[in-house]
Parts: C-alpha cells; sequence; structure tokens
C-alpha cells in the first residue's frame, strides 16, 4: 500500500468548485493517486505513469466523450 498521508493533492486549473472535482496527487514509488475532492478519505485508485498517461491521452484525445 503507498502511503498517501503526505500527498499534495491539485485539481485542473480549469475546475471552478474547490470540493467538486478530481484530485490528483504524485505519490512515492512514482505511483499517481486519484481522489474525488468531496469524499478526501474515501477510496484512492493508484496508477503506474504509464496507465495515467494512457488515460490522459485519451481523455484529451475524446475517447471517452459520449
Amino acid at each position: 500500500m503507498t502511503n498517501r498521508s503526505d500527498a499534495k493533492w491539485f485539481k485542473n486549473s480549469h475546475s471552478g468548485a474547490p470540493s467538486n472535482c478530481v484530485g490528483v496527487a504524485f505519490l512515492p514509488n512514482n505511483l499517481v493517486g486519484v481522489r474525488d475532492s468531496k469524499n478526501p478519505s474515501g477510496p484512492t485508485p493508484v496508477f503506474t505513469p504509464a496507465e495515467w498517461s494512457a488515460f490522459t491521452t485519451a481523455t484529451t484525445r475524446g475517447d471517452f466523450d459520449r
């Protein structure tokens, strides 16, 4: 399990509401954590840099658009 207690969480600069967004943190062991800002003590999925890059690239490309 990766320690998340000292994580420095951030959000996209385009996010308007301070508590209605997805938070991201670069964690020890070269991992990326993601959390719901409305539930900061809730589940925190963790991804490798390659997985995170694939996700953000696909999102930017519009692969998840309806």
